[in-house]
């Protein structure tokens, strides 16, 4: 799956690592504080409602993904706000450059092929540089989706699958604008993968539920959708070379 082989690549490719280095500090102090604060203040709260609709048992285990959840979206929402933005788009530029896409990320920014590894051949943005548009929308579905995890059983799965189906396009983002797309071709393009985004988006926000690692993820999950996206150009100009069409409606593109 894309989002494995991203900590896989992240992992193999030391030039990705100086990117990590910048944030490791401010990434797992701010995670650190937020779900040390959430389990102090919230978490027996939550499992006393919880209990309510679960009983005991289901109620400790599901509070437990539920402040983790939330966790997660508020230390993604400060990272990326404050930290991460900026190192996202780096990590999903580099990768792109290492998989020989370095004239899709020169539609957007600088690149200089003589400076050495990818990291270091990324020059400044010429346009806007946004690997992940903050999303007021997204935050009130992640708000209203929260109670789905009162349903027994059934509850935490239907909220990861509604929050990834809402938050797997975004990490193509910066792949639709380096394309040009506009809002309707985004949309057509992205209707076609929607399985393929949903799961992707699943996994992603389960990688981030990991206390304290969730934002080394949120970085391999860049690395992993800049792969994902290096397959998919390949495909692209491959079918713009050989004079066939786009794939229609029913393709699917596997980002495993």
């Amino acid at each position: 799956m894309a989002r494995t082989k991203g900590i896989i690549y992240f992992a193999r490719h030391p030039f990705l690592y100086p990117l990590l280095r910048a944030r490791l500090l401010p990434c797992i102090l701010l995670s650190a504080f937020v779900l040390t604060n959430l389990f102090l203040w919230t978490y027996l709260p939550q499992v006393a409602f919880l209990a309510i609709f679960h009983g005991r048992h289901l109620a400790f285990l599901n509070a437990t993904f539920l402040v983790l959840g939330e966790a997660a979206a508020i230390t993604a929402l400060l990272f990326e706000c404050f930290f991460a933005d900026e190192t996202l788009v780096d990590v999903f530029d580099a990768t792109l450059i290492h998989e020989g896409c370095s004239h899709l990320v020169a539609t957007s920014r600088m690149v200089d092929p003589t400076a050495g590894d990818p990291v270091k051949q990324l020059g400044k943005p010429m346009t806007s540089a946004i690997y992940s548009p903050f999303s007021l929308r997204q935050i009130i579905e992640f708000i209203v989706f929260l109670p789905l995890n009162f349903i027994p059983v059934a509850g935490t799965p239907l909220f990861l699958v509604m929050t990834g189906y809402r938050a797997g396009p975004l990490h193509h983002h910066r792949y639709l604008h380096l394309l040009g797309f506009t809002k309707q071709q985004r949309n057509i393009y992205l209707n076609r993968r929607k399985l393929r985004y949903t799961w992707f988006g699943m996994t992603a926000l389960i990688l981030q539920l990991v206390p304290v690692l969730s934002m080394l993820f949120l970085l391999t999950t860049a690395s992993g959708s800049a792969l994902w996206a290096s397959r998919l150009e390949k495909k692209r100009e491959l079918a713009e070379n050989s004079n066939t069409p786009e794939p229609g409606p029913n393709y699917q593109d596997d980002p495993a």
